[in-house]
């Protein structure tokens, strides 16, 4: 066999390409099997021809053979052994006989050609079908997650502007208060604003890093596997059917002798079959210059003159030591995964080198579908790998050695019946909805927002003293009680971009109409619900939300909690979809889906269809909250 290349190794960014050519193989099984179904019937109707004359020249032998033999008068008797001693009668009912036993044989090669090769096909295209499926499948998830990492790369950029203008933002305001108390206190939360700025900054800086890195791997690694699983899927197809074309060959030699030399035609122009010898054909037709995308670099705001130098000024520092430690902790669970995941795909893949198309070996599909599924669980876990690893060299890049205090809090998300004091910031923590977290260990109260703020100083005298830099090695075996699945690669990172937008603001209702009259204000409607993002400060206002997403500053007097806001985070928003496909969810953040079924979607600036690009958030019928495809649900 000569040598060639790979899909993956030539082609690069040419999966969609690829798949059309399995669909013209899949079509062209369709065309060959089609082909013997009707040959099958034409069989059959001249079998069913042979069989009427046959009975046809019964009758009528039986009407005349005995005066052939005898005579339409004889006179001696005679019986069936006696017509069965005339040589013609004998030879012409040789004949008769002949034309039975060829209808029978008509009808058999239409039953084996039906049972062995027409069926046959049907199940290799459906298997071929399920499996191209499979692959797009995952391709639409690789792009999806990968679109993901770009989208929130944008986010943070979005976020840092943001938090630059909200810098000026604070300073005006700063000028409109008139006595020395609230000035202290609005000095202060400028401060802490540029603090929160130089954060969103070092957020930016590490979402591009995983941008790029999510880029690299996708363009280096998971394409070239995807195309050379095609590929390889592609092999086992046109072999299958090359079997299954040379079986029904050799019916066909059985049944005519004297059609041989054809049929030995037909068979060695099948035996000359060579997929690999078709596919080098396909890929010197379809070498194509190619250029991976450029890395992304640090933009500054247009409205704050920056450096893309990481910040490690004292606050920002403790936020990204926070960040590190909790990245190594995560990587140290999902390395163990990932290993052992490596290990079955291995060894799965040894297996299915072992095998052939033949079933009398062992079910290469069922072989083929657990080495796929493996080896996609294991593509998505060191996509995860490379975000935490990418979001670790960042920082470490950033702050060397001093990786922060070694005590870090035990925080667990919580709910607050009365205002507590932030532990960092110094204001309350409000709300039903678990606005806040608390450490289980020191007892310490902070906004989620906060959590990555405070030093890892916890002081708790009998508090357990883990080490944040080393990380927590877990084994994916369970020695005691019940199996558990190991958890999805989507549970080991977040989107960068969330991460400042954890909190489940609290929910108000508004009293008065209220107009605008500066860009940092924000029109509001009597009776609307708006999101409070800040309460009031002393100043007499506060900044909220409204449903569309857009945020200002509003007079204090106007709003009035919404005591009906039901906790938790399910807001519904009335629109309902219904699936149009069944889908099979890749992690915990997403809905698997079932032909038929009805959902409906959240609402919110980031719910709904407004999710992400590809992808919408919805609540199913079991009150379960997730993502799922756009293109696999329509409106309802």
């Amino acid at each position: 066999m000569q040598e060639t290349g790979t899909y993956g190794g030539l082609l690069p960014d040419q999966v969609e390409r690829i798949a059309s050519l399995f669909d013209a193989h899949l079509s062209l099984i369709n065309d060959v099997r089609e082909l013997y179904r009707e040959r099958t019937t034409i069989e059959r109707e001249y079998a069913n021809k042979l069989q009427a004359l046959a009975k046809k020249a019964t009758d009528k032998k039986g009407k005349f053979e005995a005066v052939l033999a005898v005579g339409e008068d004889p006179t001696k008797a005679w019986d069936v052994s006696t017509i069965q001693q005339n040589t013609l009668d004998t030879a012409y009912g040789s004949l008769v006989d002949s034309l039975v036993g060829a209808s029978q044989d008509h009808i058999s090669i239409a039953e084996a050609l039906t049972s062995q090769v027409v069926e046959v096909l049907r199940a290799v295209e459906v298997k071929g079908t399920e499996a191209r499926k499979k692959e797009m499948q995952f391709f639409q998830k690789l792009i999806a997650d990968r679109d993901r990492v770009y989208a929130d790369r944008l986010k943070t950029k979005y976020k840092y502007d943001e938090e630059c203008i909200e810098i000026e933002t604070n300073r005006q305001k700063q000028g409109r208060v008139s006595d020395d108390k609230h000035t202290d206190r609005v000095a202060k939360q400028i401060e802490q604003q540029r603090n929160d700025m130089l954060n969103s900054k070092n957020i930016y800086l590490i979402s591009t890093a995983i941008a790029n890195e999510a880029k690299a791997k996708f363009y280096g690694e998971d394409l070239p596997l995807l195309e050379d699983q095609f590929q390889a899927l592609q092999t086992r197809l046109v072999q299958r059917v090359t079997k299954i074309l040379q079986h029904s060959q050799a019916l066909e030699l059985g049944h005519l002798d004297h059609l041989k030399n054809r049929i030995n035609t037909c068979e060695q122009v099948l035996a000359r079959v060579d997929p690999i010898k078709d596919q080098t054909l396909f890929i010197e037709h379809n070498i194509r210059p190619f250029t991976a995308p450029a890395d992304w670099k640090f933009e500054p705001c247009a409205t704050h003159y920056d450096t893309s130098d990481m910040s490690v000024e004292p606050a920002p520092k403790i936020f990204l030591q926070n960040k590190l430690s909790r990245c190594r902790s995560k990587l140290g669970e999902l390395n163990p995964l990932i290993e052992a995941k490596r290990r079955e795909a291995d060894q799965l893949a040894r297996q299915l080198m072992g095998y052939t198309a033949d079933y009398a070996v062992g079910n290469i599909d069922e072989m083929s579908d657990n080495y796929l599924e493996a080896a996609h669980q294991l593509t998505l876990y060191t996509v995860s790998e490379r975000i935490l690893k990418a979001e670790i060299d960042t920082i470490v890049a950033a702050v060397g050695d001093d990786e922060g205090g070694r005590y870090p809090h035990a925080f667990k998300s919580a709910s607050f019946s009365i205002p507590t004091t932030c532990g960092y910031c110094k204001s309350s923590i409000w709300g039903l909805s678990k606005q806040g977290k608390t450490c289980k260990t020191c007892g310490i109260s902070v906004h989620s927002k906060c959590e990555l703020k405070v030093p890892a100083d916890c002081q708790h005298p009998e508090a357990e003293r883990p080490s944040s830099v080393l990380p927590r090695k877990t084994s994916i075996a369970s020695t005691t009680g019940p199996a558990r699945s190991p958890p999805t690669a989507s549970s080991f990172v977040k989107s960068v971009a969330s991460e400042e937008q954890e909190d489940s603001y609290p929910s108000a209702r508004v009293l008065f109409d209220f107009t605008a009259t500066s860009a940092f204000e924000l029109d509001i409607t009597e009776g609307s619900i708006v999101k409070v993002l800040e309460p009031d400060d002393g100043s007499g206002w506060v900044k909220v939300a409204s449903s569309r997403g857009k945020g200002g500053l509003v007079p204090a007097s106007y709003l009035e909690l919404d005591s009906s806001e039901p906790s938790g985070d399910t807001d519904f928003s009335g629109q309902r979809v219904r699936a149009i496909y069944a889908y099979q969810s890749q992690g915990d953040d997403e809905l698997s889906l079932t032909e038929g079924e009805i959902l409906e979607l959240t609402s919110g600036p980031n719910g709904g269809q407004n999710y992400g690009d590809g992808w919408w958030e919805g609540i199913n019928a079991a009150k379960r909250r997730g993502i799922f495809p756009s293109n696999y649900v329509e409106l309802a």
